[in-house]
């Protein structure tokens, strides 16, 4: 049986109990073990954390100490996924320059929340496999800052005070044997619901991402 760790906390705004909630029961609708938990403890044991299959960082912000870090990018590097979304792994841990290379891109910020549309790529994949090429969403619109290796799977185009780009937001990468999906969407647990297509979405990278 496939096992993962979701660990929630940091930033309430952003709904981390909710939302690990959600994301357990589907974990576990697929046949995985699920370990939920609310402290950066679970990350204390180096061989534990290397024996999951998935981990899923809940955790807006705040701090993470190096041995921590350390076991946990270590545990990638060695095959356990790393998934997840918005800010609960896309502004964890501000400043931890190995954790945001591992993520492969940093939320700057949000200056436009509201209406906008998220493009498919090219770049065919499973985990979009199914979807519409353009939906319409409704959240914060994350300005970020991307490693240009990333597989990008899906974008916006970010055109609000003065700036035009062409923004990723939902894509892969690899670390080690291990791989890594982040999704910038998903604000808070209610949108899973207004957008049941980036919740099937998140669920997919979250398995293609096991080990």
């Amino acid at each position: 049986m496939s096992t993962a760790l979701i660990f929630h906390g940091g930033w309430d705004g952003h709904q981390p109990v909710e939302c690990a909630d959600i994301f357990a029961k589907e974990l576990e609708a697929h046949g995985v073990k699920v370990t939920v938990s609310d402290s950066l403890d679970a990350l204390n044991d180096p061989e534990q954390v290397k024996s999951y299959d998935l981990i899923t960082p809940i955790w807006t912000m705040g701090e993470i100490s190096k041995a921590q870090s350390d076991n946990l990018l270590n545990a990638v590097k060695e095959g356990t996924g790393l998934a997840g979304f918005h800010g609960g792994m896309g502004d964890a841990f501000r400043g931890n320059i190995d954790y945001e290379w591992a993520v492969g891109g940093i939320f700057v910020g949000h200056p436009h929340i509201g209406d906008y549309t998220v493009r498919l790529t090219a770049n065919q994949h499973e985990i979009t496999n199914g979807l519409p090429l353009e939906f319409p969403y409704n959240s914060e619109q994350y300005y970020m800052l991307v490693d240009p290796s990333i597989h990008v799977l899906a974008d916006t185009l970010y055109d609000h005070d003065g700036r035009r780009a062409v923004m990723p937001v939902v894509w892969t990468r690899s670390l080690g044997k291990g791989r890594v999906f982040f999704s910038a969407l998903g604000h808070q647990a209610q949108e899973f619901s207004d957008f049941p297509r980036v919740k099937d979405m998140t669920v997919k990278g979250l398995l293609w991402a096991m080990r």
